[in-house]
């Protein structure tokens, strides 16, 4: 029995289509261009009472003048490597070529279950096209259209044979921190990956635009699991005109709303950037905690004067950040980087907080002694009583007579008062006033 399939083939004879088929979700970008897959995709995979890992790989092309071809034929070596079944995927409509050809040969050389997905055959009188793949030195043909879902059942089906039954999940295990890669073009964060991953995970090329894919990468450290998501680099909205980076910022955006927290990379070379802050801001928003990396500071001869700079620009640029943590570092080198860790168990310690209700009462209640609402309208603002209504990011509420008359200011000092109290200092915390509603409404307007 297997756990790793990996979908092997060709440009564009639709493996990131099929691929989404079979996670049930649109994980992967897909275009009618050749080369959109570049990196290694990874998503679980269930069929009935089965499961296993599905790995999206680029397509294979050695005559591809692309400069990337080289990273691309790398990625998809490496998926056929670890993988215990492969899936050959091509193209009934076009019929067989040398390259698919050449494939089969490594899949036969390796010894290896597989399954060939002859895509594109979306009907019974098109399966008339299966025997011209024979050719190939292959059996296991399956006939499916990944777009159409023609197929899909059997060739399930077929998959299922070599998945693993469903282990029970462990009661009280911890879940592994997500933490989304995110920055401008070429900041550095696929060479961040591959450098904490100890391999080439990811495609790294100097040329902007490289990643296109959130791509998941689960790395081990000190005994403890983090999954990493490289994300596409973020331009600014006048640069982004092309279809397929405007999905690719969609998916870096999107990655944040699946992610705990956020390391943005910024290139210390060129200093901290006006998109930079429009990005950390993306994952203000969300209520996502944020470390700021300053990236390829092996490459910088004036460290002192870039630090004032750098620090100057996080007063200037991204004030609402408070206390965002900044690590100076080289992923080429690995200077520096391993102290994220330690900063991403600091900050989702305090992400994942929970307070009991006594305890929050009893931290606005002082606050209020020490510092006394102001008057809003005839009457002075009353806070009556207070309690923390979810976590990541922890989130407070605090009911009141006249919620919609407490300046930002007290708002503000109320929230620091909870974030001084409960050791809340690189976390984001949210606070909401409510009304009072109820019996207690009536007794307060008697009086």
């Amino acid at each position: 029995m297997c756990a790793l399939i990996a979908l092997v083939g060709r440009p564009n004879v639709g493996k990131s289509t099929l691929f989404n088929r079979l996670a049930g979700k649109p994980m992967a970008l897909v275009d009618d261009r050749p080369g959109v897959t570049r990196d290694r995709h990874y998503s679980p995979i269930t069929i009935d009472d089965r499961q296993g890992t599905i790995i999206d790989t680029g397509g294979f092309d050695p005559t591809d003048l692309d400069p990337l071809i080289g990273q691309i034929k790398t990625q998809a070596l490496a998926a056929l490597d670890e993988s215990d079944l492969t899936v050959l995927v091509v193209d009934g409509k076009d019929g067989i070529t040398p390259h698919d050809i050449e494939l089969a040969g490594v899949i036969r050389k390796s010894g290896r279950p597989y399954l060939v997905a002859v895509n594109k055959i979306d009907s019974y009188e098109k399966e008339t096209n299966l025997p011209e793949f024979h050719e190939m030195g292959l059996d296991n043909l399956w006939p499916v259209s990944a777009a159409h879902g023609y197929g899909l059942k059997d060739f399930r089906e077929a998959l299922a044979q070599y998945l693993p039954l469903k282990e029970a999940e462990e009661e009280g295990a911890d879940t592994p921190p997500k933490v989304a890669v995110i920055g401008r073009p070429n900041a550095g964060k696929s060479s961040l990956i591959n450098y904490l991953s100890g391999e080439e995970r990811v495609v790294v090329d100097h040329r902007p635009g490289t990643t296109r894919d959130a791509v998941d990468v689960t790395i081990e450290k000190n005994g403890k699991s983090y999954i990493f998501v490289d994300t596409a680099g973020v331009r600014r909205k006048g640069k982004v005109d092309e279809k397929l980076e405007k999905l690719s910022v969609m998916r870096a955006l999107r990655s944040l709303d699946r992610a705990d927290i956020a390391i943005l990379v910024v290139d210390s070379t060129e200093g901290l950037s006006e998109q930079d802050a429009h990005i950390a801001g993306y994952a203000h928003e969300r209520g996502r905690p944020l470390i700021i990396m300053a990236n390829k500071w092996d490459a910088v001869k004036d460290r002192a004067d870039t630090q004032k700079d750098l620090n100057r620009a996080l007063d200037l640029k991204m004030a609402f950040l408070e206390s965002a943590p900044v690590v100076t570092a080289s992923a080429k080198t690995g200077l520096r980087v391993d102290r994220l860790f330690g900063l991403i168990d600091k900050i989702m310690g305090q992400y994942r907080f929970r307070a009991s209700t006594a305890e929050v009462n009893r931290v606005i209640e002082t606050a209020v002694e020490a510092h006394t609402p102001p008057y809003a309208g005839s009457g002075r603002l009353k806070f009556y009583y207070s309690t923390q209504v979810s976590t990541q990011p922890p989130t407070f509420v605090v009911f009141t007579n006249k919620p919609g008359s407490v300046h930002f200011s007290y708002q503000r000092f109320l929230v620091n008062r909870l974030k001084e109290a409960f050791g809340l200092d690189l976390a984001p915390v949210r606070l909401y006033l409510r009304a009072r509603s109820g019996r207690h409404d009536k007794n307060e307007k008697k009086k």
